[in-house]
């Protein structure tokens, strides 16, 4: 219930502040095409980037996730020192590491900056792996902060937006007219019936393209975290991880977390991750 609550007001504050600047900027008159499609970006590109910049915060708060800043037990002592030396291989800044309560094995890295993320894990995990299996999850999702995975996904979930926002209203004026030609000034109320089922079916094949590439980069971040902390680890993570069965992170951290499932060919386009078999075999077949 605190997630739902956190995720709805974190939206609502996002589309009252892009409500804001589409006022004051001028550009909110649908019926100009510039304006249309300024204000379009506006929304998509600048919702996009607010979650990107929040994404900390709010993982903090959806997960209750524990920083570590002054370790308290050679188990806290032992995941900073790791973390620590897995960023430096990968040539990034030190992320904050943090602890999550959860039965079940699971981790995730999130923030703004390659410099400045941060990189979680749960009770679950560290309970239920070896230390050497830990550190290529670990591997892994610093892998992910090195690509700047956070901020290319942002950006393409921003450009799909933009364009969801702007298809579905020219297209909605398109049928307006036709069905209801002259007889209303403005917008009449096929618009606002289209924009509403276009914007669901346009998001639905936006989002088809927003998963396809999580889970390329997927692939990326197992083979990184293969390079730090070494293929034979990594395999093993997720062999376990196969058999644990993750429990799902809150929807906005799905995609950075280290988890995958086995569904049909269709539900696969839907996937943040690509199934765990996979990804085991994608490492097993790495050289070098």
């Amino acid at each position: 219930m605190k997630r739902v609550f956190l995720f709805v007001v974190t939206n609502l504050a996002v589309l009252f502040v892009l409500g804001i600047v589409v006022r004051l900027l001028g550009v909110g008159d649908p019926t100009q095409m510039s304006g249309l499609l300024v204000m379009a970006a506006i929304f998509g590109m600048g919702g996009a980037f607010i979650s990107l910049l929040l994404s900390k915060w709010s993982a903090k708060r959806m997960t209750g996730c524990h920083v570590i800043t002054e370790p308290q037990n050679d188990t806290e002592q032992w995941l900073v020192n790791t973390v620590s030396n897995l960023a430096r291989g990968a040539g990034i800044g030190m992320p904050e590491v943090a602890i999550f309560d959860s039965p079940q094995p699971n981790a995730f890295a999130t923030g703004a900056r390659r410099d400045s993320a941060l990189v979680a894990v749960s009770t679950g995990l560290l309970r239920g792996m070896k230390r050497e299996e830990v550190e290529a999850v670990l591997g892994h999702e610093v892998s992910h902060v090195a690509n700047g995975d956070m901020v290319t996904l942002t950006l393409i979930q921003g450009v799909v937006n933009t364009f969801v926002i702007f298809l579905s209203r020219v297209v909605g004026s398109m049928i307006d007219r036709a069905v209801f030609g002259e007889r209303e000034r403005g917008h009449g109320v096929g618009y606002f019936v289209t924009v509403m089922v276009l914007q669901l079916l346009f998001g639905i094949l936006a989002s088809m393209i927003v998963f396809a590439f999580s889970r390329a980069r997927e692939f990326r971040a197992d083979a990184g975290g293969a390079r730090l902390a070494g293929r034979g680890n990594m395999i093993n993570a997720l062999e376990r991880l196969k058999a644990a069965r993750p429990e799902p992170l809150p929807e906005q951290l799905q995609a950075f977390g280290i988890g995958g499932d086995s569904v049909t060919r269709f539900g696969r386009l839907f996937l943040t991750h690509p199934p765990l078999d996979e990804r085991i075999a994608a490492l097993q077949a790495m050289t070098g």
